[in-house]
C-alpha cells in the first residue's frame, strides 16, 4: 500500500497498476489516477519550483488551475514543458520531469534566489533599466549587464527541438445548445435541452462527466453523486442528438457564438491507434450556450502559504473522494467560510486526523460546531493562521487569535503539529468564458466575488458559475438553463433529490491575515502581499497597471487563484471598494493551447493554402505549382528535361501559333447586384457602366480616393440589376472591402449589394487563333461564332452536360474566352475543352506563359498597379470619363500626379541578348562601380518567343518621350548591367487584329 493511498474509496481502478517514472525515479499508481494524484500516494510533497525565487513547492489544487505542480512531460525528443500535474492522466510508460531547477530539485541553487530579498521584489527587472551608478555600469549600461542573467533565468519548462511526430485535427461542429461543463447543472442542462429534441453538444475538460459530483461525497436520488453523474452521461450517450466531448477544453468565446475548443485524444495513452489524432480543435457554432462551468476555491494569504503541503480544502476532499488519497496524516484546516467544514468530515472518514479548524470567523453556526466535532476536530474559532514550519515538506503551523472586523490579531502564539494544512477563502466562480463573450465582471459583495456580466450573447449560466454553490441549486438552474436555451417550457416535474452537508456559501470578507513573513498571492511567480502593496506605493493604482508591474495573474494559470486576493489588497491600499478597483478582462485561450492543434492538417504551413477545383488535375498532369498570395496555380507543364525558361517558351509559342488553355479560377469575382448598382458601378470605375447592354462585358480601371491606380478588371452585365465584376487575384479581397466601405459609409443610399463569388466559379481562359474552332467542337446550347460572340460578348451555353457562361475577352492578345462553370464541375469542363483541342493542339499553359504573352501584349497587372502609379502614368487615361464623378477623380489631377517627369511605363528590349531581372533599375550613363542617378525601374521581364528577345516592362522617367532611345540596365545585386532599348508598351500586335479577329 502506497504512504498516503487509502485501503478503500475512490474511483480508481486498483486491479490495474501503472508504471511511470518522475525525475526517472520509478513511481507506480493505478488507472484514473493523475499524475498528481499518483505521486502523492506514493508520499511526494515537493513538485516544483516557484518562477523568481524558486521555493520549494508542492500541490496547491486538482485541477486546471494548478499553478506550482508544472511538470515537463517526454514522448521520446518531443517535450511539452508548463502541464499541471492535476490534469496529466497517467499511462504505462509515462514520463515526467520537473522543471525550473538545477541540478535538481530537492536541491536547486536558484533557491540561492530567496536572500535576494527587496532587490528581487517586484518590478526589479524594470528598475535595472534604470540602474544604480555601480563603477562603468551607468544607467542602461546596467541593464545591459543584467539583461543576459534575467533572460537565462526567464521561463520555467524548457521547449523542445525535435519534430513533433503527432497528428493533429481540426473540426467544425454547429449544434443547437452548446453545454460548457458537465457538473450536476451540466449533466441537467444537457439532458433537458436534448429531451426538447435539440441537438446538444456537451464538453467537459475532465476525463470523466460529472464535475464536483464525483468528489462530493453528496447522495442524489439515493446513490452517490458519481453514480448518479454517470449514469446521466450514460443516458446521454445514448441520444442520436447529443455528442459528448470529455478531455475537451472550450477556451475561447468568439463572435456569433463561436466557441474553440481542444479535446485531448490521446494524450492519456502511451501510443495512438492508427490514424488516431494526438489532439482535437473544435470551431463550435452554437445556437445557445449553457455555461456550466463551476468555480474556484480561493487560497487565503498569509505567512508561509507556499510551503509544500499546503493545499486548498476542495483538492483535499477531492484527492480523497476521487482517488483514495490522503493529503497528510495530521491535518489542519483553515477557512473563512463553511465549506472545509465538510472537507474535515470526508478526510477523518478516509482516515486522517483531523487535528485543528481554525476559522477567522468567531461566530461559527451550530451546524458548522456539529461538523467539526464529527471530524473530531478542535475548531479554534476567531484565530488565523500566522506561520508555517518545515523546509520540502510541512511539520507545523503557528496559530493566533483574530479579529476579523479589524484584521488585528491577538494573544499569544500557538503551534500545532500537522503534515498537511488545508485552506478555503471562499469561492470565485469560473466566468471567463462569459468575460471573453463581452462586458464587465459584476462584485457580489455576499459572495466576495465577480459574478457573471449581463449576456451580451446567447450564453445562459447556471450552477456555481452564477454563484450557487449548492448542488441542489445547481440541479434546478441547469433543467431551467437547458429548457430555455432549447425553447421549451418550464418543467414541473420533480427535480433529483439531494442529500449533503448544511453549509452557507458566503465567506467572511478576509483575503490576508497580515503577520511577520513572506504571504504569497500569486504562487507561481512568487508575487506577495507585500508587492501588491509596494505598487501601489509606487503609483502603480490601476488593476491593469499592478497585473503588469507585479506579473501578478500573468503565469501559467492566469490568475485563476491569485485574481480577487490581489485585488482585495489593493483595494485596501487604494481605500476603495473592490468593484470600485474593478478587475482585468479575461481573454483566450482560458488553458494553453497547443500550436499543433491550432494548424492541424495544416502543419508545417506558415498561410493557408487556396486552391483551384482543377488541382488535382494539374498535379497528375504534370504541373509544377507555386502561390500566387493564397492561391496555388500552375508555374508550367514541363517535359522531361525542360528548364522553366524552355517550358513557359513553348507554352506561349504553341498558344500563339495553335490554342492554349490556362486556370483562371483564382481571379476575383463579385457579384454587384440591385436597382443602383450600375450607378454604384460609375462611380466606382473611372468609365462607364451605365451604359453597357446587357449580355456584354467592359474592362474597367478603379482608382483610390488619392487618385492612384487601385485594381483593373472586367465587369460583365447578366441582367438589367446583375452584374459581375472580375478583378486580379491578389486584389479580391481588397477590392470587396473597398466596395463595402463605400456602400456602408459613404453611399448607404444606394441599393445594392456586394456578394464575393470567387469560389463559387471555375474558370478556363482558351486562346489562340484556333480557340473558337475548339469552342465549337465541344459548346451545345449556343453558337460561338462573331455574329453571336462578338468581342466582350456574353453567351450561355453548355459543355459536357454542364452550363457554362461564356465571355470573349483576352489577356493574352490572342483571340480569347473565359468559360466559367460552377466550381463543382470546373474539372469536368476543363477536360472536355481538352478532349476537344487535341486535333488542334491545344496546350495547357502555367503562370509564366501567361506573364510572358501579357508583357508582350503590354497588359498590366500589380507589378506596375503598385500603388504609386496613375492612369496616366500606365497610358490608361483613355479610360478616365469626362462626363461622371468617380473615386478618384477630385485628387486625379494633383500637380505631383500630372508632372512631366513622373514615372511611365515603356517597354525594354536587351540589346546584349541576356536575361533582365525584375526590379533592376535604368539608368541613363552606366557606372558599374558606383551605381546612381534612377530613372526607372523595370516591373517585368522575360524571354519573348514571338520577338526571339528578352523584353521587359518598365516605369521610367518621361517614359514615352524616350521611345528609341537607349538606357542601360544597372542592377548591382545581381552583377547585372548591360544596353537595352526603350520602346513602346505595346510589344507585339499593338492593332489588337489578332485578338479582335
Amino acid at each position: 500500500m502506497s504512504p498516503r493511498r487509502t485501503e478503500t474509496g475512490g474511483r480508481i481502478d486498483r486491479l490495474r497498476t501503472i508504471r511511470f517514472t518522475f525525475d526517472g525515479a520509478p513511481y507506480t499508481g493505478h488507472a484514473g489516477d493523475t499524475l498528481a494524484s499518483a505521486l502523492l500516494a506514493n508520499g511526494v510533497t515537493l513538485f516544483g519550483r516557484s518562477f523568481k525565487y524558486h521555493r520549494p513547492r508542492g500541490l496547491l489544487s486538482a485541477g486546471v488551475e494548478e499553478p506550482n505542480a508544472l511538470v515537463t512531460v517526454l514522448r521520446g525528443e518531443v517535450r511539452e514543458p508548463n502541464i499541471p500535474a492535476t490534469m496529466v492522466e497517467i499511462y504505462d510508460g509515462l514520463v515526467a520531469v520537473s522543471q525550473n531547477r538545477t541540478p535538481s530539485l530537492a536541491w536547486d541553487i536558484g533557491a540561492i534566489n530567496q536572500l535576494g530579498g527587496k532587490i528581487l521584489s517586484a518590478g526589479f527587472y524594470y528598475k535595472t533599466f534604470m540602474g544604480p551608478v555601480i563603477g562603468p555600469l551607468k544607467g542602461t549600461r546596467f541593464w545591459m549587464f543584467c539583461e543576459h542573467f534575467i533572460r537565462r533565468a526567464a521561463g520555467l519548462g524548457k521547449a523542445g527541438t525535435a519534430p513533433d511526430p503527432a497528428r493533429y485535427e481540426r473540426m467544425n461542429a454547429f449544434c443547437d445548445v452548446l453545454v460548457v461543463g458537465s457538473g450536476p447543472a451540466g449533466l441537467m442542462a444537457a439532458k433537458a435541452a436534448a429531451d426538447q429534441g435539440a441537438r446538444v453538444i456537451l464538453a467537459d475538460l475532465e476525463a470523466h462527466f460529472g464535475g464536483s459530483a464525483n468528489w462530493s461525497g453528496e447522495t442524489i436520488d439515493g446513490m452517490p453523486a458519481a453514480d448518479w453523474a454517470q449514469r446521466m452521461a450514460a443516458q446521454l450517450a445514448g441520444n442520436d442528438n447529443v455528442r459528448l466531448l470529455p478531455r475537451t477544453t472550450v477556451w475561447g468565446y468568439y463572435d456569433g457564438n463561436t466557441l474553440a475548443a481542444l479535446e485531448r485524444v490521446t494524450d492519456h495513452r502511451e501510443v495512438a491507434a492508427k490514424g488516431e489524432p494526438r489532439q482535437r480543435y473544435w470551431a463550435i457554432r452554437a445556437g445557445t450556450v449553457v455555461l456550466a462551468t463551476g468555480s474556484f476555491e480561493r487560497p487565503l494569504v498569509f505567512p508561509g502559504n507556499d510551503r509544500p503541503g499546503v493545499m486548498l480544502a476542495h483538492a483535499a476532499g477531492r484527492y480523497v473522494n476521487e482517488y483514495g488519497v490522503l493529503p497528510g496524516q495530521r491535518v489542519a484546516l483553515f477557512t473563512n467560510n463553511d465549506s472545509a467544514y465538510r472537507s474535515a468530515v470526508a478526510l477523518k472518514k478516509a482516515g486522517a486526523a483531523v487535528v485543528a479548524i481554525i476559522d477567522v470567523r468567531s461566530d461559527v453556526s451550530n451546524e458548522m460546531r456539529r461538523l467539526a466535532s464529527d471530524a473530531e476536530a478542535e475548531l479554534l474559532a476567531g484565530h488565523a493562521v500566522v506561520a508555517t514550519e518545515g523546509g520540502k515538506a510541512l511539520t507545523g503551523l503557528k496559530v493566533q487569535g483574530f479579529d476579523a472586523m479589524s484584521g488585528s490579531l491577538s494573544g499569544d502564539e500557538r503551534s500545532i503539529h500537522a503534515d498537511s494544512l488545508l485552506m478555503s477563502g471562499g469561492w470565485s466562480p469560473t466566468i471567463h468564458l462569459a468575460s471573453q463573450a463581452g462586458a464587465k465582471a459584476e462584485w457580489d459583495p455576499a459572495r466576495q466575488a465577480f459574478l457573471p456580466p449581463k449576456p451580451t450573447q446567447r450564453w445562459i449560466g447556471a450552477g456555481a458559475f452564477t454563484g450557487s454553490f449548492s448542488t441542489a441549486e445547481a440541479i434546478a438552474e441547469g433543467r431551467a438553463a437547458g429548457l430555455q436555451a432549447a425553447g421549451g417550457t418550464a418543467s414541473s416535474g420533480p427535480l433529483p433529490v439531494v442529500e449533503a452537508a448544511p453549509g452557507d456559501p458566503n465567506p467572511a470578507p478576509v483575503f490576508e491575515i497580515r503577520a511577520k513573513g513572506k504571504s504569497f498571492v500569486d504562487f507561481q511567480h512568487d508575487v506577495t502581499a507585500e508587492d501588491v502593496r509596494l505598487a501601489h506605493r509606487e503609483g502603480f493604482v490601476s488593476v491593469e497597471h499592478l497585473k503588469r508591474y507585479t506579473t501578478l495573474g500573468m503565469a501559467t494559470d492566469q490568475g485563476k487563484n491569485s485574481n480577487v486576493p490581489g485585488l482585495a489588497i489593493m483595494a485596501e491600499a487604494l481605500g476603495k471598494p473592490i468593484p470600485e478597483v474593478g478587475t482585468t478582462r479575461f481573454r483566450p485561450p482560458y488553458t494553453a493551447v497547443s500550436i499543433g492543434s491550432l494548424a492541424a492538417e495544416r502543419f508545417g504551413d506558415l498561410k493557408p493554402e487556396r486552391l483551384t477545383p482543377m488541382h488535382d488535375w494539374h498535379i497528375a498532369n504534370g504541373a509544377r505549382m507555386y502561390s500566387a498570395g493564397l492561391w496555388y496555380r500552375p508555374m508550367i507543364y514541363g517535359l522531361p528535361g525542360e528548364t522553366v525558361e524552355q517550358a513557359y517558351v513553348r507554352e506561349a509559342k504553341a498558344t500563339r501559333d495553335n490554342a492554349g488553355i490556362v486556370d483562371v479560377s483564382t481571379l476575383g469575382k463579385i457579384a454587384v447586384q440591385g436597382p443602383d448598382a450600375a450607378e454604384f458601378l460609375d462611380r466606382v470605375y473611372t468609365n462607364m457602366f451605365s451604359t453597357l447592354a446587357v449580355g456584354k462585358a467592359r474592362y474597367g480601371l478603379m482608382l483610390r480616393e488619392d487618385g492612384l491606380a487601385f485594381d483593373d478588371g472586367t465587369t460583365w452585365r447578366l441582367g438589367e440589376q446583375d452584374f459581375l465584376m472580375t478583378t486580379t487575384t491578389a486584389n479580391a479581397g481588397k477590392v470587396m472591402q473597398h466596395l463595402e466601405y463605400f456602400l456602408d459609409v459613404i453611399w448607404p443610399e444606394l441599393k445594392v449589394t456586394v456578394t464575393s463569388v470567387t469560389d463559387e466559379w471555375a474558370g478556363a481562359a482558351i486562346g489562340g487563333p484556333d480557340a473558337r474552332a475548339i469552342l465549337a467542337a465541344c459548346v451545345t446550347g449556343t453558337a460561338v461564332d462573331n455574329a453571336t460572340l462578338p468581342f466582350m460578348g456574353i453567351v450561355h451555353g453548355r459543355i459536357a452536360g454542364v452550363p457554362v457562361m461564356i465571355c470573349r475577352l483576352s489577356f493574352s492578345g490572342e483571340m480569347a474566352f473565359e468559360v466559367y462553370s460552377g466550381a463543382g464541375y470546373g474539372t469536368r469542363v476543363w477536360e472536355a475543352l481538352i478532349e476537344a483541342g487535341k486535333p488542334f493542339g491545344l496546350v495547357t499553359y502555367g503562370l509564366e506563359a501567361l506573364g510572358t504573352m501579357r508583357i508582350e501584349k503590354g497588359h498590366v497587372t500589380g507589378a506596375e498597379i503598385d500603388g504609386r502609379t496613375t492612369a496616366r502614368d500606365l497610358h490608361l487615361d483613355w479610360m478616365l470619363s469626362k462626363k461622371k464623378p468617380f473615386i478618384g477623380s477630385a485628387m486625379m489631377d494633383r500637380e505631383g500626379l500630372i508632372a512631366p517627369d513622373r514615372l511611365e511605363l515603356v517597354g525594354l528590349i536587351a540589346l546584349d541578348n541576356r536575361a533582365l531581372n525584375g526590379g533592376g533599375h535604368i539608368v541613363e550613363e552606366l557606372d558599374e562601380a558606383n551605381p546612381h542617378d534612377s530613372i526607372g525601374h523595370i516591373t517585368a521581364c522575360c524571354y519573348s518567343p514571338a520577338l526571339g528577345k528578352y523584353i521587359a516592362l518598365a516605369l521610367v522617367k518621361g517614359g514615352k518621350a524616350r521611345h528609341g532611345t537607349r538606357a542601360f540596365v544597372s542592377d548591382p545585386l545581381r552583377n547585372r548591367f548591360g544596353p537595352v532599348e526603350i520602346v513602346s508598351n505595346h510589344f507585339y500586335d499593338p492593332d489588337g487584329s489578332r485578338m479582335h479577329g
